[in-house]
């Protein structure tokens, strides 16, 4: 059994406006909307993507997104069942229930949940998100993020994961005042791998993120006027 010890954070609304994602954050009587960090580092990268889909075409590219989009779904489903204690899982494709059995035994290590699923926000860096769990794992406090992939990725490729997982460690201070130790990437892959990557340096990765806020504001400047 895991043992929850939820954070009081505020449940947030959110829209989507010309593919870009907001949440409306409380803001005295009012609220003001705050970009989401996924559509942040989605923007940061979407050059690489925009390559990969003219190399291997629009169907192909479309039915690879679509296909690992709904594993993903799925996965994070179950993961976030299991964690919660239910004992009766949904009924999902057979490629998503492999890689949650994978994930179990790494799930295992985590424990003293402090969020799940939870809504966070920063006005200070001005971003929103959702985050897939704050909670200790292997006995230190730290944001996790569950992934899916075909293979494990190279070290090199998941910048923008950390930056993602960075970017919701300081919105937890800043809405909490409590510090993650690190930040983890739990990585279930179709090659019956379940891969681990860890970052303590936060600081390396909030660098990063503001870098990536700086190049959505100036894009958002560019094309809007605003």
């Amino acid at each position: 059994m895991f043992n929850h010890v939820p954070a009081l954070l505020p449940p947030l609304e959110r829209e989507t406006v010309d593919g870009v994602r907001y949440y409306k954050v409380p803001n005295q009587d009012d609220f003001i909307k705050l970009v989401s960090i996924t559509s942040v580092t989605s923007h940061f990268n979407r050059e690489k993507f925009v390559k990969w889909r003219k190399k291997i075409g629009e169907a192909k590219a479309n039915e690879i997104t679509r296909k690992a989009t709904s594993r993903g779904t799925d996965t994070h489903t179950l993961i976030e069942h299991y964690l919660l204690n239910e004992e009766t899982l949904p009924e999902v494709q057979p490629i998503s229930d492999f890689l949650y059995k994978i994930a179990k035994p790494t799930l295992n290590k985590i424990d003293n949940i402090h969020a799940l699923e939870g809504s966070l926000y920063s006005k200070e860096l001005g971003v929103a998100g959702t985050v897939d769990c704050i909670a200790e794992y292997e006995g230190e406090l730290a944001v996790i993020d569950f992934k899916t992939s075909k293979y494990p990725k190279p070290r090199d490729w998941i910048d923008g994961y950390f930056v993602q997982a960075a970017a919701y460690a300081c919105m937890y201070y800043e809405l909490t005042g409590v510090s993650v130790k690190k930040l983890v990437i739990i990585m279930t892959c179709e090659d019956g791998e379940c891969v681990v990557y860890e970052e303590r340096d936060k600081t390396k990765y909030i660098k990063l993120l503001v870098n990536y806020i700086e190049c959505f504001l100036n894009y958002q400047l560019e094309i809007h006027g605003k």
